[in-house]
């Protein structure tokens, strides 16, 4: 081979390589926003009239929440739902409250002691992983935390294990940009999607407000 077709051979090398480097670089998922986890005082979900606003018997109804179930309260951050779980399956069931706050696994110890809640436990989670034990979980409940997930695909494949044959898993959540402290209802059964999960139900009668939705997912 002569070298002036030596040289053009490899400048058609380089053009056809930069042009599939060009072509799968679309391909990439753009990694959308969450809002920043809050870290500010528990107390401010425990308002009273938050049952009602959330109706959140028809919730864990809707979830097959019932006595002698395992339940997983993802993002507990007070305890609000932990408590209220842990009075539904009794003596004979359980709840795992999971949080990445220490300070909220805290509160919710002490409030474990205070109450007499000897049927949960506290579980400090990561970022991208809940920790939680595999085939721990009949039903697990993310309220108002999903937009908090940064990488949310992820950490719902590592909630995979945890669950066990028909569990049912519920995100109670509003409409927003991720950033906003809400994510589109799309965005969530996308992601979810992804994650191997297929949408159950989903409603609007939480707060009743034309923002809020619940969803529930089983594993696909």
């Amino acid at each position: 081979m002569s070298a002036r077709r030596f040289l053009a051979a490899v400048l058609v090398s380089v053009a056809l390589s930069s042009y599939a480097v060009s072509q799968a670089a679309p391909a990439q998922t753009q990694q959308r926003q969450a809002s920043k986890p809050y870290t500010g005082d528990l107390s401010i979900f425990e308002h009273p009239d938050r049952d009602k606003k959330l109706q959140i018997d028809r919730v864990m109804d809707l979830l097959g929440i019932t006595a002698g179930k395992n339940v997983g309260d993802i993002g507990a951050g007070s305890g609000w739902f932990t408590v209220r779980a842990s009075k539904r399956v009794g003596a004979t069931g359980a709840v795992l409250a999971e949080d990445i706050n220490p300070l909220a696994i805290e509160y919710i110890g002490k409030r474990v002691v205070k109450e007499n809640l000897t049927n949960v436990r506290t579980v400090l989670g990561q970022p991208d992983d809940p920790m939680l034990p595999a085939g721990s979980v009949n039903a697990v409940l993310l309220l108002k935390v999903y937009h908090e997930i940064a990488h949310p695909v992820e950490f719902m494949k590592k909630l995979k294990p945890a669950l066990r044959e028909g569990a049912r898993v519920g995100i109670i959540d509003k409409n927003g940009n991720g950033a906003n402290h809400g994510v589109n209802h799309e965005v969530v059964e996308r992601e979810m999607g992804e994650a191997g999960f297929r949408l159950s139900a989903t409603y609007d009668f939480t707060k009743a407000d034309g923002q809020d939705y619940f969803m529930i997912f089983v594993v696909k």
